[in-house]
């Protein structure tokens, strides 16, 4: 499996999406995958990287969320719905409700 967090630098929660994607991997027993995180440094990487957002959640390369997927060449936030409303990264339990339906 391969686990990414697609983000851009000043965006403020992509590291609490890497760190609740990790904590999701092992509570389905996936601890053995490694979370790698994949900067967009202009709009023009975002253009190409089909960029929806600040953190986006990649899984075997498609979108871990794509119901709230925006894809945008802008070096922008994201927002997810969570049960407490809109947070800038999925909750755990949302990512693993996601990756239980995808594996």
């Amino acid at each position: 499996m391969d686990a990414r967090v697609v983000y851009f630098d000043d965006c403020p929660c992509w590291r609490t999406a890497g760190d609740r994607l990790r904590e999701a991997l092992t509570a389905i027993g996936r601890s053995d995958v490694r979370v790698t995180f994949v900067e967009v440094r202009s709009e023009a990487d975002a253009r190409v990287s089909g960029f929806a957002g600040s953190p986006t959640v990649v899984i075997d390369g498609v979108d871990l969320f794509p119901g709230s997927a925006v894809p945008t060449d802008a070096l922008a936030c994201r927002l997810y719905r969570t049960p407490s409303g809109l947070a800038g990264a999925p909750t755990v339990d949302d990512l693993v409700a996601a990756l239980s339906e995808r594996i």
